[in-house]
């Protein structure tokens, strides 16, 4: 059973940092790509970050480059978000993602945690 539970998220001040993480089961993790995504209220799903089996290639939505970094452990089965400079437009429900060959047989996501940027 793939299991991706979230924990991390919060209330932050602009310009603050939050680091979200996602604990991940039923599979083999350092074969898999993992996935941010984010979703605000009335707004369509949208990626925020990657990283390959390996963590060695990353990509990142243009709207947060230089500001957020995704990494993993591949010894914790856990990939992280580490954010920085939030701004209040990051506010949104933020989504774990494993994605794992074959794909489209393979793509779970996470109960999501929210994530506010407020003063």
């Amino acid at each position: 059973q793939v299991q991706l539970v979230e924990s991390g998220g919060g209330l932050v001040q602009p310009g603050g940092s939050l680091r979200l993480s996602c604990a991940a089961s039923g599979f083999t993790f350092s074969t898999s790509v993992m996935n941010w995504y984010r979703q605000a209220p009335g707004k369509k799903r949208e990626l925020v970050a990657a990283i390959d089996s390996a963590g060695g290639s990353t990509n990142y939505a243009d709207s947060v480059k230089g500001r957020f970094t995704i990494s993993r452990d591949n010894a914790k089965n856990t990939v992280y978000l580490q954010m920085d400079s939030l701004k209040p437009e990051d506010t949104a429900v933020y989504y774990c993602n494993a994605k794992f060959w074959p794909y489209g047989r393979n793509d779970y996501w996470g109960q999501g945690t929210q994530v506010t940027v407020s003063s």
